[in-house]
């Protein structure tokens, strides 16, 4: 079984008390463990759920700070205030991420970069990545375990397809940034386009993420309800989901 549990998921920023993108995938046939994106507040939120030190691997879907920015939090906790007996935490990171690090990773984390079409094994994972419309370099991420699989659009516009990801995703986790009515630039999706693009590459279940602090949830959540045709979850920090 792979369980997904919601970090942060506030998009851009955090919202009050919020946190931006985060998640906790594990498989629990196998112990592993992988935090997914560390967007501000989602460091906090780790310890609530795992010990972080005990962690698979990190994966980094592009250099925005709403997706990297706590690993800074990871290093400053394993090297001054726990102390660190394990090897390095891998990292799968897209291009442009390690730039932004302020802190030596030496002896914390073991730094690989990955793009487009790479796939990586992490324990019982296999980890493909896809670049979606978003810039910088973004990559979404298949998380595919011995009996299901997971697919995380990260940030994408709509021109991007959960297809990419390949077929039989059994629970897409898709940013739904803002409603039809109040749309930003096109590197970001609606609920309707989430919906949409959920529906098309056939997910059996979907639940939207990323969204602007500004946005309506309910609204956003109607929308890509509809356009998905079927049952909608609104990513909300500590909600967990097994598939």
């Amino acid at each position: 079984m792979i369980s997904l549990t919601i970090l942060g998921c506030d998009g851009s920023h955090q919202d009050a008390g919020g946190a931006a993108s985060g998640y906790l995938v594990r498989s629990w046939a196998s112990g592993t463990s992988v935090w997914m994106d560390a967007g501000p507040g989602t460091f906090g939120n780790l310890q609530r759920f795992t010990d972080p030190f005990q962690l698979s691997a990190i994966v980094l879907t592009h250099e925005h700070h709403d997706h990297f920015s706590d690993v800074e939090g990871f290093i400053t906790a394993a090297r001054w205030v726990y102390g660190f007996a394990r090897d390095p935490v891998p990292v799968y990171a897209a291009p442009g991420v390690r730039g932004h690090l302020t802190q030596s990773i030496d002896g914390i984390l073991d730094w690989h970069e990955v793009g487009d079409g790479d796939g990586v094994d992490v324990g019982d994972l296999r980890l493909s990545f896809s670049r979606t419309h978003h810039p910088p370099v973004t990559l979404a991420t298949r998380l595919q375990g011995p009996s299901s699989a997971l697919g995380y659009s990260a940030d994408s516009g709509p021109e991007w397809s959960l297809s990419a990801l390949g077929p039989g995703l059994d629970l897409a986790l898709c940013e739904a940034t803002y409603t039809s009515d109040h749309k930003g630039p096109p590197i970001h999706m609606s609920g309707s386009e989430a919906g949409s693009n959920a529906r098309l590459a056939g997910a059996r279940r979907l639940v939207v993420t990323h969204r602007w602090p500004t946005a309506d949830a309910a609204e956003v959540l109607a929308e890509a309800s509809e356009a998905f045709g079927g049952t909608v979850e609104q990513a909300a920090v500590g909600r967990g989901y097994s598939l």
